[in-house]
């Protein structure tokens, strides 16, 4: 008998980052890295599924209450285990006529549906035993172009040129996936490079990296020239020549001083600029490409599948960077992947944040095996805070990620981690509170 789902929990999880400025950049310089925590529970035992919203804190407060609101979609369904099946749930999320007021198909409401949906990934590819990356790569062109939502995209892509893209593909997936599982998929690292480090820490933790396999680290940039001239200088001494180094605004200037910026930094060898200004700015982003020398990335805050489209229909971005918690989760990030792959713009992933690089894994290996066939120019980040919290944490070795093989979506946390950082009552918060009353 098919299980159903019976519950949607919710419980708000904050890490206190912002205590050692992990995760701190120009426009968020004290991040607690958090979670809008989701569980779909059924009626089997040990039949659930798990997923979240990411945010850097109070953010949990909107987003938690968001996804309690989609509760009446879920709860009293079967469990999905179908391509069919999950396409429907993503309709129903993405599709209310009320709920796409408040967007239609952003914001708050987008993300809560992205949490739900990639929960309900999680719970169908456990009940298959596989991890998401396989259970995506099994299904056929025909099923996989039912997952996408096609409207507004038919004019760049239509369902026939997807299924044609995706037929290409299929030859050689075994091979792909045998490769993938023994020589993993290129990992690039931020952990060097969060604004608020010292030079001493970031020329130290460059230095790491290299050591540790990476080809290429990212740093954070936007807050002062000059500085962050010196730290890409102090970089690029710690690494060589030969190791990438990406930079981030986090949409800090305006096209004019993203320009400027960029001219500046230029000469120390940037592999790209990410988030230049504003991720709703199509035409700032192809200006800023066409006006300086570096090659520009962006997608961690794009909104939706309409926005990529506009992105690469304007010419605006060398590197397309999906976020597995930004859009409206799995099915809307396929039709991510197959706008890029029609562009032949490679995708990067973004995984700075608690839970991403354990999802988003997924996402980049399912695109090499089934849809790009190519790992040419293509890395998925990786942060190393936070993965001891997760039930089956992403694995980076020598640089480049191991592929899951637990089945699921590597989404679930530890019962002792949800405990100990549930706010504001868990422990690690009631100890935070303590230590800022004794100050």
């Amino acid at each position: 008998m098919r299980p159903t789902v019976t519950d949607l929990d919710v419980s708000d999880i904050r890490f206190p980052t912002s205590l050692e400025f992990d995760g701190s950049d120009a426009m968020h310089p004290d991040p607690d890295y958090s979670a809008a925590y989701v569980v779909l529970r059924t009626d089997a035992p040990r039949v659930e599924g798990h997923g979240f919203c990411f945010t850097i804190g109070r953010g949990n407060d909107v987003t938690a209450a968001a996804i309690r609101a989609l509760a009446p979609y879920v709860v009293g369904r079967p469990a999905p285990h179908t391509a069919a099946e999950l396409a429907d749930l993503c309709t129903s999320l993405t599709h209310d006529s009320q709920l796409r007021w408040l967007g239609p198909e952003k914001g708050v409401m987008h993300m809560a549906a992205g949490a739900v949906v990639n929960a309900a990934w999680d719970l169908a590819a456990g009940q298959a035993g596989l991890p998401v990356w396989e259970f995506l790569a099994g299904m056929t062109p025909e099923e996989l172009v039912s997952l996408v939502d096609f409207r507004y995209l038919s004019d760049v892509l239509t369902p026939d040129e997807a299924l044609t893209l995706l037929r290409a593909a299929e030859p050689g997936r075994a091979e792909r996936a045998a490769r993938l599982r023994a020589e993993g998929y290129p990992a690039y690292t931020t952990t060097p490079g969060w604004l608020g480090y010292s030079d001493e820490k970031l020329v130290q933790l460059a230095k790491a990296a290299v050591a540790e396999g990476f080809g290429q680290i990212k740093l954070k940039v936007g807050d002062d020239l000059d500085a962050d001239i010196r730290r890409l200088r102090l970089a690029r001494e710690a690494v060589g020549p030969d190791v990438r180094i990406a930079v981030d605004a986090n949409q800090r200037w305006d096209v004019a001083d993203a320009v400027r910026w960029m001219t500046a930094l230029a000469p120390y060898g940037p592999h790209w600029i990410e988030e230049p200004t504003s991720p709703d700015d199509v035409l700032g982003h192809a200006a800023v490409r066409a006006g300086q020398p570096v090659k520009v990335a962006t997608g961690e805050h794009v909104a939706n599948r309409v926005m990529f489209k506009q992105l690469l229909q304007a010419g605006a971005v060398d590197f397309v960077q999906i976020d597995a918690a930004r859009v409206a989760g799995v099915n809307e990030n396929l039709a991510v992947l197959l706008l890029a792959a029609k562009h032949g713009v490679p995708v990067c992933p973004h995984a700075g944040g608690v839970g991403l690089c354990e999802l988003v894994q997924h996402l980049a290996m399912f695109d090499y095996v089934a849809v790009s066939g190519s790992r040419e120019d293509r890395v998925i980040e990786y942060v190393d805070h936070l993965h001891e919290h997760f039930a089956d944490p992403a694995v980076v070795v020598d640089g480049r990620y191991r592929a899951p093989e637990a089945p699921g979506f590597s989404a679930r946390m530890r019962p002792e981690s949800l405990a100990a950082h549930r706010y504001p009552d868990g422990p690690v918060w009631q100890a935070v509170a303590q230590r800022a009353q004794g100050s």
